[in-house]
């Protein structure tokens, strides 16, 4: 009982101290990139290419926001690592997606990479592709010193007081946001069924 009652405290520690502004700010872009009838590629590996792909289909369907997830084609990401390594299987597909200026590419990720620990390079190799095509950059992670977070144009930082906790409380906080941003009045064009 004590691990649910501290569970939980943690879920709401986050909800009090997410930063309205910061979220109405990540809002703000969507809402352009829906606008520009640009596009939005989501990436993450593990738990939050999952998020990723569930996010694609509610942007799409919801809101009518021209979305991708690189993980949902299993067949490409696999030939890439197969033949490149598992570490340019963003930038590359980005590359051939001809990723550009009008743009965005959202971040679902705990660490959001780290260059000294060689941790999800992939991840890495993707913003550097994005900033230097002048793209949009959005993240939603869990670490504040990640490579995400520090080279994002928005950034939400989700960081449990337990940090034990901190996947799986930050990979619920990505489904938790992007249902936030797909709800928004201003995002949603079609209603759900329920």
């Amino acid at each position: 009982m004590r691990f649910i009652a501290n569970y939980l405290k943690i879920l709401n520690e986050i909800n009090d101290n997410l930063n309205n502004s910061d979220i109405e700010s990540f809002i703000n872009s969507l809402i352009k990139i829906k606008k520009s009838k640009s596009r939005l590629f989501i990436i993450g590996v593990g738990g939050s290419a999952g998020n990723a792909s569930h996010a694609v289909n509610d942007f799409r369907k919801l809101c009518n926001i021209k979305a991708y997830a690189p993980t949902d084609n299993v067949s490409e990401i696999t030939a890439r690592t197969n033949d490149e390594g598992f570490k340019t299987i963003f930038s590359e597909y980005l590359k051939t997606s001809e990723l550009n200026y009008k743009d965005a590419l959202l971040i679902f990720s705990v660490g959001g990479g780290n260059l000294k620990k060689n941790v999800s390079l992939n991840i890495i190799e993707a913003i550097k592709l994005a900033k230097k095509r002048k793209s949009k950059i959005l993240s939603i992670v869990g670490k504040k010193d990640g490579f995400a977070a520090k080279n994002s144009d928005n950034c939400i930082i989700i960081t449990p007081s337990n940090k034990k906790l901190l996947t799986p409380i930050s990979e619920s906080y990505q489904s938790i946001l992007w249902h936030l941003f797909v709800s928004h009045p201003k995002l949603q064009s079609n209603k759900t069924k329920w």
